[in-house]
């Protein structure tokens, strides 16, 4: 694992008010790969606006602001995660020792592009559809650089498991000064602390490479993505898969993982319960929302059967043999942020996938005032092509009609006489 890239040398060094004394400036690895995938999702995220018709400078623009938003909300979950390792407001700003959160990145970036194209009075729904690409090759990209820094790894593996798998997940013992905080990788360091290697062990115990599971995630959800945008119904479709995808695939990855950073919240329950809860929350969000876009009645009942399967399988293999073995957890913070936007992001497809049914010409339209509105009756359904063409010629020949007979003013009048309906009372 390598951690700093490289080292410009700075000769005598410098002073900085912050910094210190920098004989070198290191290049670290995880914030070269974070800049990879700021610049690849410039272009592929630009690159999508413009086939859809945005307007390119705006966002630019918005890219931009989104980019250090995320950057901003995935620093600040890890300080709420993480209360403890700073006991200063310029630790905040202590980047150079590691401390992101994906997740709060995510909320960040979701925050700043809502606040951008407020104020622009550009609709959102569009540029998210436009902009999760990019932030799947986002995770491809920048959990490379958490696997060089060794942050973010899983429990320990077994001994049966495949001896590659036990290469990859195995974390070094780096030489003292490697970085400012700590002489080993997080995983050496953890395992240290607990008693599990000794202090002078070269390195950790293999652990499950997560950071690598997660950036597999990051090149399935890309494909996902794409496939999707092919078929898309309506906006925000796109943006919404992506939602749901990521919160049960990131939920399952944290059954994995142990680094001591991800925090804890939330009540204490026995594990084959809380787990696997979650699971089955996510299955049925599925089941209920958002599998009626599976046309084949046959189909869409199997899709909804096999997303309750995997709650349910671990529930029975993680139960225990007795009620004295149970062990309570709490979910991690991650793991909520993926129930809670995972279910959501269910519900609203369910939502937008009825009114796409419904109001098939608008559902696509770049402007969605009126596409759906929470209360009150909605407009009547979109008349098909085909009904709307024969409408003006049906409307003709009913005027031709009403044409050809005589009207009532033409008809002969009787003269009027005493009594006469015409006389005034």
């Amino acid at each position: 694992m390598h951690p700093i890239l490289l080292k410009i040398p700075l000769g005598a060094g410098i002073t900085l008010p912050y910094f210190g004394k920098l004989t070198s400036l290191p290049i670290y690895s995880y914030g070269v790969m974070l800049g990879l995938s700021i610049v690849v999702g410039w272009y592929l995220t630009l690159g999508l606006a413009k086939r859809d018709g945005l307007p390119e400078e705006e966002m630019a623009n918005n890219y931009v602001f989104t980019a250090v938003m995320a950057i901003v909300g995935s620093r600040v979950l890890y300080v709420l995660t993480n209360p403890d390792d700073f006991t200063s407001a310029a630790d905040w700003f202590a980047f150079r020792k590691g401390g992101l959160v994906a997740y709060g990145g995510f909320l960040g970036g979701f925050l700043g592009s809502y606040l951008y194209l407020k104020r622009k009075r550009l609709p959102l729904l569009p540029w998210g559809d436009v902009a999760v690409p990019s932030l799947a090759t986002g995770l491809m990209i920048t959990r490379i650089g958490c696997y060089l820094f060794g942050c973010d790894f899983g429990r320990t593996l077994s001994d049966s498991a495949p001896g590659f798998l036990k290469k990859l997940g195995t974390f070094p013992h780096w030489q003292d000064g490697t970085l400012d905080a700590g002489s080993g990788s997080p995983a050496w360091v953890q395992h240290t602390q607990a008693h599990l290697i000794p202090p002078d062990a070269p390195h950790s115990l293999p652990v499950h490479p997560t950071q690598l599971y997660e950036s597999l995630v990051g090149l399935a959800l890309f494909g996902l993505v794409m496939f999707q945008r092919k078929h898309q119904r309506f906006r925000g479709q796109v943006f919404l898969v992506f939602t749901f995808a990521y919160g049960v695939l990131r939920y399952a990855l944290e059954i994995i993982r142990d680094d001591a950073e991800r925090g804890n919240y939330g009540p204490s329950w026995p594990e084959h319960v809380m787990v696997p809860g979650g699971l089955l929350v996510l299955g049925v969000a599925y089941a209920v929302f958002m599998s009626r876009a599976v046309a084949n009645k046959g189909l869409r009942a199997a899709t909804q059967a096999l997303a309750l399967v995997p709650g349910v399988a671990l529930y029975v293999a993680m139960k225990p043999a007795s009620f004295a073995g149970e062990a309570l957890v709490k979910l991690s913070t991650s793991q909520w942020v993926a129930l809670l936007t995972g279910t959501a992001a269910a519900v609203a497809y369910g939502v937008f996938w009825n009114s796409a049914n419904a109001h098939p010409a608008r559902a696509m339209a770049l402007d969605l005032s009126g596409f759906y509105e929470v209360g009150g009756k909605p407009p009547e359904p979109d008349a098909e092509p085909e009904a709307a063409e024969e409408q003006p010629k049906k409307k003709r020949k009913q005027r031709e009609k009403s044409d050809a007979k005589p009207a009532e003013s033409d008809a002969p009048v009787e003269p009027a006489g005493e009594g006469s309906a015409t006389e005034a009372g």
